[in-house]
């Protein structure tokens, strides 16, 4: 963790994400976008965005999965989950109250909030999405 450039001394949180390219064959991949890196100070919230490209029609089978991974840890935990048309936020965890979804699988987004920002959300995130033909 970093502090704030200009002397205000609130300390701030990196949130990495992955960039990921996924899909069942070459021919039909889809491509997963997200932001290399995020920034956001404790107490804040900060938008993880993730967006993604798919030759093929977006199907209602869409599913999209959020991963975390602390910081130091070799361990990554799911913590949302968007299948069926309808998100799933893990209901235990460090995130089951400070999550909201604002994607839309249609507009190929599949982005979240975290609310209310910690020092132990410093960590690397990952959007995984999946469009079963």
């Amino acid at each position: 963790m970093s502090q704030g450039a200009g002397g205000s001394g609130s300390p701030l949180l990196l949130l990495a994400g992955l960039l990921s390219v996924l899909g069942p064959s070459p021919t039909s991949s889809i491509h997963v976008y997200t932001q290399r890196e995020v920034y956001g100070t404790v107490g804040s919230h900060v938008t993880l965005s993730c967006s993604f490209w798919s030759s093929e029609w977006i199907s209602e089978d869409i599913s999209i999965t959020w991963h975390f991974q602390a910081e130091g840890s070799r361990d990554s935990i799911s913590i949302f989950h968007y299948a069926k048309g309808q998100p799933y936020i893990d209901d235990v965890g460090s995130f089951k109250e400070r999550m909201e979804w604002v994607g839309n699988p249609h507009r190929k987004d599949g982005s979240i909030v975290i609310h209310n920002l910690d020092y132990t959300d410093n960590g690397t995130f990952t959007c995984d999405v999946k469009n079963p033909p």
